[in-house]
């Protein structure tokens, strides 16, 4: 084994059965950017609503969350008057908004997205905008992109803020496009079990191997309780799926195909 260091990251060739494995360390970045854009400044004018939006560069999904109900039908105006009236699908409950619109904001606007496409960085979706900052998770696989990156903000007058830089040790094929915190960072511990013992009970199978009440009887734990909590999960995790649905069924057949690990 031999291990060649490449400024702030480390190569490594290892040798196993006359095959090649090259690891390298990689490092995530949580930073947080503000500047003059459409989402940045209607977050500043309406600070209890959180922005997500994902994208596959040609359509984006994007989620409006509102603590205060006053202000959610406005900001549903100013969405559909500031270029987002191309809309071919809309949900809502007067609390939170997802629509699905023909275009990529992040790649018309002067955006992270757009700039870093010849850097060897990758941004994770969703981008979180609030309060007048948008929030990014990056994968950086050379440290010198990222000064780079940084660099440019300062050129552009971009004020930034590093929040987290640590090394990355999930799976590039699977985490980067699907993260475990945007499915599951909103379960409380108690919602969490509900699940697991669920899936554990064979809730899951089909046909299903046992129901709420044979399982909440065999936990000993109340079924209004149980129930309760595994609902709630359920909820939460068929939310954060949304979207990359969302995404999955507007990719043509040809790209899907080239999306499943053979």
């Amino acid at each position: 084994m031999t291990c060649k260091p490449y400024r702030h990251m480390t190569v490594q060739s290892i040798n196993m059965s006359n095959r090649i494995f090259i690891i390298m360390t990689l490092h995530e970045v949580v930073l947080k950017v503000t500047k003059d854009d459409f989402f940045v400044n209607l977050s500043r004018r309406f600070p209890s609503a959180k922005i997500f939006v994902w994208c596959n560069k040609q359509t984006d999904v994007i989620e409006v969350t509102v603590k205060d109900p006053e202000e959610y039908a406005l900001i549903v105006d100013e969405i559909r008057a500031n270029g987002f009236s191309d809309i071919f699908e809309e949900s809502s409950d007067n609390q939170s908004l997802y629509l699905m619109v023909h275009g990529c904001h992040c790649m018309m606007q002067d955006t992270i997205i757009r700039k870093i496409g010849t850097l060897d960085l990758l941004n994770v979706f969703p981008n979180m905008v609030e309060k007048g900052w948008i929030y990014h998770r990056l994968i950086v696989f050379k440290h010198e992109d990222l000064e780079e990156l940084l660099n440019r903000f300062e050129k552009w007058g971009w004020a930034y803020q590093i929040l987290r830089k640590v090394a990355f040790d999930g799976f590039i094929a699977s985490s980067l496009t699907l993260t475990a915190d945007a499915l599951f960072s909103g379960l409380t511990e108690k919602q969490i079990d509900a699940m697991v013992t669920a899936f554990r009970h064979g809730y899951y199978n089909l046909p299903r191997n046992a129901d709420i009440q044979t399982i909440a009887e065999k936990e000993k734990i109340p079924r209004t309780t149980f129930q309760e909590h595994l609902k709630k999960a359920e909820n939460k995790v068929v939310k954060g799926l949304v979207p990359y649905i969302q995404l999955f069924s507007r990719a043509s057949p040809v790209k899907r195909r080239s999306l499943k690990v053979k």
